[in-house]
């Protein structure tokens, strides 16, 4: 696609976006984020991580509940166990603190979002290094797609867009997936997953439930362990069938040393590979956007960790790579900006990252076209 035309799009994405107030959002095209102002100057990410890890240590939410509710689709009644009674003593007691702490940020007053929008903890782009990355994050490597929420219960899987959107429904070997491993709708699964159309797979980012035990509250290292042990227990999970007309792979994690990334970005991959995610071992999976996890681009690592790379496809610069590492470098100064949030159910930098292979999945987000739905098995 010419630059102009894409420089058109890129304008058309981002006047059609809502605006978030979310610092540092990889949803945001970057050329228009001058043009929007906020109440609130944005913390050093830095900043906000070590208040997001001292903020989880006291954070109660019915990680039990909720689960049971995405699987059960039932969100009537009152939450269960004083949840809300609970937020409410902490907003008071917040309020008492005085709000000269919080000022320049809106850490995490959230409750739970309920039904299916909002549910996946989505990445910043890493702007601020942490100094200790080498020991205490995780990097995966993600393929080209779109981010998805699975959710399978009562003999069925659903994939639902980050918006809410549910885009297909089909039988799977993931617990409760299908009718016959459901065990009477006691058995659940809850997947955050990236779906590529070409490989006809769902790989699989992170677990917030497995056989009905929620694991939201668990440090990202536990739960990247659990869902490797898991994924391998289920036999047929990776494979095409009639139970399972879509592959379930789950995506491989590894430390953040400067050897373990030249190895990665020296390997070769079954899929197309997006970026690089970037896990503090101890977050929580919060649902919404975290400086807990942080995105990059390959191409992008010699300039933002200052390490050398290997010569290879993923470490070749792109065409837009000056004028999308200089947008992404201005970060770095003191700003007051806030980014229009992408509501689509596309993955984070899909019409951003990849301009030049993905123009007509650009498009197809803004028309919102549903993944063709599987008929469930007979």
């Amino acid at each position: 696609m010419p630059s102009v035309a894409m420089d058109d799009l890129t304008a058309a994405l981002s006047s059609s976006f809502a605006v978030s107030k979310e610092p540092n959002s990889t949803a945001a095209p970057h050329p228009r984020l001058a043009q929007y102002k906020s109440k609130y100057s944005v913390l050093e990410q830095s900043e906000r991580r070590r208040r997001f890890l001292d903020l989880q240590k006291t954070k109660r939410l019915n990680y039990v509940n909720h689960a049971r509710r995405l699987a059960d689709g039932d969100w009537t009644g009152p939450d269960s166990d004083g949840e809300d009674g609970m937020e409410k003593q902490e907003d008071g007691e917040r309020e008492q603190e005085g709000s000269t702490e919080e000022e320049g940020m809106e850490i995490e007053r959230r409750k739970l979002p309920k039904h299916y929008a909002n549910q996946l903890m989505l990445s910043e782009w890493l702007v601020d290094v942490p100094p200790d990355l080498d020991t205490d994050w995780l990097m995966v490597v993600c393929p080209v797609g779109k981010r998805s929420l699975i959710v399978a219960s009562k003999g069925s899987t659903a994939a639902y867009t980050k918006s809410g959107y549910c885009v297909s429904r089909f039988p799977s070997l993931l617990p409760g997936g299908n009718r016959h491993n459901s065990a009477m709708g006691k058995d659940y699964t809850i997947l955050d997953c990236i779906y590529s159309e070409v490989d006809r797979t769902y790989y699989i980012l992170d677990v917030m439930c497995w056989r009905g035990h929620p694991v939201y509250d668990c440090p990202t290292e536990f739960r990247f362990y659990w869902l490797q042990s898991k994924v391998q227990e289920t036999e047929g999970l990776s494979e095409i069938a009639k139970r399972n007309p879509f592959r379930f792979v789950s995506l491989q994690s590894t430390d953040c040393t400067a050897e373990s990334i030249q190895k990665a970005l020296a390997a070769e991959y079954s899929f197309s590979v997006d970026g690089l995610l970037f896990y503090h071992r101890q977050t929580h999976y919060t649902p919404g956007s975290t400086p807990l996890v942080g995105w990059l681009r390959p191409y992008m690592v010699t300039d933002i960790l200052g390490m050398e790379v290997p010569v290879g496809p993923l470490t070749a610069k792109p065409e837009y790579a000056s004028q999308q590492l200089q947008q992404i470098l201005e970060h770095k100064q003191a700003s007051s900006e806030v980014r229009p949030a992408n509501r689509s159910g596309g993955y984070e930098l899909e019409y951003l990252s990849t301009p030049g292979q993905h123009s007509k999945d650009t498009l197809d987000v803004l028309n919102h076209k549903p993944i063709k739905e599987t008929n469930m098995e007979m």
